[in-house]
């Protein structure tokens, strides 16, 4: 795929290509030497989700009321602790997805956009400071609806930055805010209806991106009408602040309850096949293992680093994600680089072995499951299961999304 106009950005070009082909999982930190910073959040090389900015607050009300019209952002309250977390506003969409407030493609819609949108503003900015890339495996999001393609999230921006450029207007960021400067001026020539409009919206508190969605056009229509008014200084363009934190602050009362916290070993099953994970919940379970049960191995990365576990059985045969790239994806996370992971396959050929070896697993055993066999490996790696002790109660991490 060529993309010749995007001159000033052919190394987050080479970033992206290289993360695809290492099947990248974790989040790009990219940052620029005028002091913008942007996060690309990956999944197997493909493009989950895209933070930062200059308007992350802003950003996200304006997708939704442009793609969920129907969601009252307003009754959607988010405490302090909730939204200093980088990826908030992912969070959020998956949420009122799970809870079926919002549709698929309504959130393919938001995710798609957004991260046409950052890109476009990662290559604007490109044209006038030196970027830089930094990868981070400690964080891998869950996906609860298909990852976006790099190449198409490319495209996106590709095209819409072409026709910016096109337009003269490489100088001029989405971001800014017009406000109107010489409204006599502006009075003489425009009709009374578009004077009143134009003293309704050039106010200076809405940036063009906004400004777009309230007149429910693209982007590039609206800039352009402003053009002229621009250059004859009747509209000038500010910077605008993002919008201010909608928290609710949440108090809680001190406890004195006390919560038993298990600090046995916990060992994790990927397999595709429920029956599989059964088995060998029925095994760990009486042996004083706690146990997580993964028949997803989409969602198999996330869970696991969430969790954290002692040891892990990994199937080799599942559907989009086989056992070696999860492997190879677990291993490139540093919690799990000494972590055993133990590969189960249906055969004992030479090559599954090597290749096992290769991608960092620990061990293998072949199917079918066999108690003693499993057991035995448990015992090999994993120290006894030690007691329970209480600890004080902690307040679980749970995003304050309101009923809507």
């Amino acid at each position: 795929m060529s993309h010749p106009e995007l001159i000033g950005s052919n190394n987050l070009l080479d970033e992206l290509k290289t993360c695809t082909q290492l099947q990248y999982s974790g989040k790009l930190d990219i940052t620029s030497t005028k002091g913008h910073k942007w996060i690309l959040y990956y999944r197997l090389g493909r493009i989950i989700w895209a933070a930062g900015g200059t308007h992350p607050l802003r950003r996200w009300y304006r997708q939704m009321a442009q793609y969920c019209p129907e969601i009252d952002v307003d009754k959607i309250q988010l405490r302090s602790e909730d939204i200093a977390v980088e990826y908030w506003d992912y969070r959020c969409l998956a949420i009122l997805y799970k809870r079926q407030n919002i549709k698929g493609e309504q959130m393919k819609a938001i995710v798609e956009n957004t991260i046409a949108e950052l890109l476009f503003d990662i290559t604007q900015q490109a044209y006038f400071a030196t970027l830089s890339y930094t990868r981070n495996q400690q964080t891998i999001l869950e996906v609860p609806i298909s990852a976006t393609g790099v190449d198409f999230c490319v495209k996106l921006m590709d095209d819409s930055w072409k026709a910016w450029l096109e337009a003269g207007l490489m100088n001029i960021s989405p971001d800014l805010a017009p406000k109107l400067r010489f409204a006599e001026q502006l009075q003489q020539q425009v009709s009374a209806s578009a004077y009143q409009n134009f003293l309704t919206l050039m106010t200076g508190k809405y940036s063009l991106r906004d400004l777009a969605v309230k007149m429910k056009q693209s982007l590039l229509p609206v800039v352009r009408s402003l053009q002229p008014y621009i250059l004859k200084e009747i509209i000038e363009l500010v910077e605008l602040p993002d919008l201010p934190s909608r928290v609710t602050e949440v108090k809680h009362q001190p406890s004195t309850t006390k919560a038993i916290v298990e600090t046995r070993p916990l060992v994790a099953c990927v397999d595709d096949s429920p029956q599989v994970c059964r088995m060998l919940e029925g095994i760990f379970t009486p042996n004083g293992l706690r146990v997580i049960k993964i028949e997803d191995p989409m969602q198999a990365l996330p869970i696991l680093i969430e969790h954290k576990p002692d040891l892990i059985f990994l199937d080799l045969i599942m559907p989009i994600v086989n056992g070696y790239e999860i492997c190879a994806q677990l291993r490139r996370v540093c919690v799990f680089a000494n972590t055993p992971v133990i590969i189960l396959t249906g055969s004992d050929g030479i090559f599954d072995k090597v290749r096992a070896k290769v991608v960092g697993c620990t061990d293998f055993i072949t199917k079918p499951v066999e108690a003693d066999k499993i057991m035995a490996m448990v015992h090999k790696y994993l120290r006894p299961p030690s007691r329970v002790k209480n600890i004080s109660y902690l307040q679980p991490y749970v995003v304050s999304l309101s009923q809507i």
